[in-house]
């Protein structure tokens, strides 16, 4: 049970640590009982809930002591996402070592409210793999097309971690849609917030990261911006956020739920295993070419737990391109009798088209194979999403995985080519029947009429997409427009890019 990365070029001039276990915050004082309690375990509990989500992360690092550690794929400067910078900033100001690591191809346009969090004395922060200019649409765009090969490989993984004592892991970034707390707003993600020597296992795969030789800090990238007046200046912004969100609908739900505080007090039920692992690939990944050896670590472990199976498997992913080796390896579980199941993004649901093209060439191979596919609607049952969170689309985000109701993966992984080959990923592993039956519910429900289409065959062998109550002969909802973005997408030699 150790955390699994390889390589990362550490450079010994700005390597740095996880702050290792004490006593004395509160956090240790809370989580110290319910890891007493369960000697050589770690607990996990699965967060499906967006406000849950948004509360455990807000309220860990009001407790936090000693250190809080945030690794992002994208930190959106929106309500939620300014909202969690200050409760960052505020535990900065009470003597925390905060330690934010950001893939850069997001946080560029935000260089200016980065580099001003590094002036902090107890707040460092890096760029994965970042580009040398730092502001401007039309640099931009010159340098990703000078370095395409390096641009194009990101850091999707997503961590935080207060007190090396409690991390939350999964597909979450830091922004409005994903803690969207509506019903009606068909946004799907997942979490797993754990607690016990799995949360070191995080902080080992952090830190490897966090020096790897792809990483640089503010304070080499924007060095004029890391000063105290742009400190000052990002400080009123965020306060005035926090006001604002103090008025927002999602500002009582934090308040009200305190599930650290929960937790420590057993009301905040988690499951409790000695068999979990926690997996991430190389960050030097982003350097190799894509070459098969080089694939993903988390893949390895995926198909290695897929293959173990001996009766069933659900497969949530928001990008699905399984291509030929992964159909084949779905297929082949299917002809040895285990039921499997998916649940990816239709079209009308899916942020990038040209994905759900490449998904569309594996769709009716997997079908005919007896794979069971459903695809996410744009929102849930026939209402008009409510806005009261915010969220800027519908889409599934969750990224999981249950094998045979014993096994649960959640993590960062899409089973696409860009995944395997071009970004780094992240995931965790666990051994634990009440899990995975919880993923499986999950499914279910997120498979509903209400929720997704049931692709199929018609009585003329055309594939049909239905809910229970109404027939699609083509993709549902779907414009003229996006069609054509999958179908070019489907034709075209892009897959790799996926």
């Amino acid at each position: 049970m150790t955390a699994e990365t390889t390589g990362g070029g550490a450079r010994p001039d700005t390597d740095d640590r996880a702050m290792p276990l004490a006593e004395g915050t509160e956090l240790d004082r809370l989580m110290e009982g319910p890891e007493a309690a369960h000697p050589g375990q770690s607990g996990f509990r699965l967060v499906s809930h967006g406000p849950e989500a948004l509360a455990l992360r807000a309220r860990s690092a009001l407790l936090a002591g000693r250190s809080l550690d945030v690794q992002t794929y994208i930190w959106h400067a929106d309500l939620t996402g300014q909202y969690l910078a200050h409760r960052v900033l505020q535990a900065a100001d009470r003597g925390v070592r905060v330690r934010l690591l950001v893939d850069d191809m997001d946080a560029r346009a935000k260089n200016q409210g980065f580099a001003a969090l590094d002036a902090h004395p107890n707040i460092r922060v890096r760029m994965f793999n970042p580009f040398e200019s730092r502001t401007g649409v039309v640099s931009k765009i010159l340098e990703i097309a000078g370095r395409f090969p390096r641009l194009n490989r990101r850091m999707h993984n997503k961590t935080w971690i207060a007190d090396n004592r409690i991390a939350v892991v999964g597909g979450r970034n830091l922004g409005d849609e994903y803690f969207g707390g509506d019903d009606e707003v068909n946004f799907f993600d997942l979490d797993f917030a754990m607690v016990g020597p799995i949360v070191r296992d995080a902080s080992d795969s952090f830190d490897r990261y966090w020096n790897a030789s792809v990483v640089r800090s503010m304070r080499e990238l924007a060095p004029d911006r890391v000063n105290d007046e742009e400190l000052a200046r990002i400080r009123g912004i965020l306060e005035e956020a926090v006001e604002e969100a103090e008025a927002s609908p999602f500002a009582s739900v934090v308040r009200e739920d305190d599930a650290v505080q929960r937790l420590a007090a057993g009301d905040w039920p988690m499951e409790w295993t000695d068999t979990w692992r926690f997996v991430s690939d190389d960050p030097e990944k982003v350097r190799r070419d894509g070459r098969p050896q080089d694939a993903s670590r988390v893949l390895s472990v995926l198909r290695s737990a897929f293959e173990e199976g001996r009766e069933s498997a659900v497969v949530i992913s928001p990008y699905f391109v399984p291509g030929p080796l992964g159909s084949r390896i779905l297929l082949s579980a299917v002809r040895e009798g285990r039921r499997v199941h998916v649940l990816t993004n239709s079209l009308v649901a899916n942020d990038v088209a040209a994905v759900h093209g490449g998904y569309t060439r594996y769709r009716s191979r997997l079908l005919d194979g007896g794979v069971g596919l459903w695809e996410l609607k744009p929102q849930a049952g026939r209402g008009v999403p409510s806005r009261a969170f915010r969220t800027s689309g519908a889409s599934l985000h969750t990224k999981a995985l249950a094998v045979d109701g014993r096994m649960i993966f959640v993590g960062s992984y899409n089973l696409d080519p860009r995944s395997r080959f071009l970004n780094c990923e992240q995931g965790v592993m666990a051994e634990s029947g009440p899990l995975a039956a919880q993923l499986e519910e999950i499914f279910e429900r997120q498979t509903s009429g209400t929720h997704a289409w049931k692709v199929s065959r018609d009585a003329r062998g055309r594939l049909e997409w239905t809910d229970g109550e109404a027939t699609w002969g083509a993709e549902p909802q779907a414009t003229v427009a996006r069609r054509l973005q999958a179908w070019l997408a489907r034709v075209l030699p892009v897959e790799a890019q996926l």
